[in-house]
């Protein structure tokens, strides 16, 4: 699936859609994103030395889980944990990060996802994300707790 269809799922636009491309297979999807050189957190992170900041690794990696649970129609997912988070390489301009995400379980609104990220076949990010499954119709701007 390509940036059209994966704008159809997720919420996300520009800057902050970090997904290129996806494909689902079951409980499982791949994803990537490859580092352009001129996103807004390479600005200032780091200077001569620019390096994608873990948070944004996690936020990638959320993003490709939220495609894997895209067959929840009328639902919003929102991350709500991160656990065993782990960033083991540097990400870079030029760099294609490949996401693989798997889902564990799903229990009453909540689904419990494992993603990995790898640059070149190594993992450069890991963790156990959560989500909680919003209904659309409740997305209200006054109302911010999930």
């Amino acid at each position: 699936m390509d940036i059209a269809g994966i704008q159809k799922i997720l919420p996300h636009r520009a800057p902050m859609l970090l997904i290129d491309e996806v494909e689902t297979d079951g409980p499982c999807s791949v994803a990537s994103y490859t580092v352009k050189g001129d996103e807004f957190f390479l600005q200032g992170h780091f200077p001569g030395n620019p390096v994608v900041p873990g948070v944004i690794l996690c936020e990638m990696m959320a993003q490709s889980a939220c495609l894997l649970i895209n067959g929840e129609t009328g639902f919003t997912p929102y991350l709500t944990g991160m656990d065993r988070i782990r960033v083991r390489k540097t990400a870079r301009p030029g760099d294609k990060i490949v996401f693989k995400t798997e889902l564990l379980k799903g229990k009453s609104i909540f689904r419990f996802i494992k993603g990995e990220g790898f640059i070149d076949g190594d993992i450069c990010v890991s963790g156990e994300l959560s989500f909680a499954l919003v209904k659309n119709e409740e997305m209200v701007q006054k109302d911010r707790h999930v």
